[in-house]
């Protein structure tokens, strides 16, 4: 037969484990929504370097059409300068 202090023992233990188990499902839901934030922010950040990508390769195409563009008007005052 089961004794009386055993039966206690056993609310004791099946109480800290129920709050042991309700604990646990609040950290796991402050984990994931933290998680979710970070994801947020993991992928703002991305397209951020995305856009600065974009915004480095616009620079770069614009210093070669003015490198370009100076080259060819060099070379039509050059011809220009030669014909007089």
């Amino acid at each position: 037969m089961v004794d009386n202090d055993t039966q206690v023992n056993l609310a004791v233990y099946m109480e800290r484990l129920d709050s042991y188990i309700s604990s646990q499902n609040a950290l796991n839901e402050n984990l994931s929504k933290n998680l979710e934030k970070v994801e947020t922010k993991v992928d703002d950040i991305s397209q951020w370097r995305s856009k600065m990508y974009g915004m480095k390769s616009i620079l770069l195409a614009i210093g070669i059409l003015v490198v370009h563009t100076s080259a060819v008007l060099g070379s039509f005052v050059a011809i220009i300068n030669v014909n007089k």
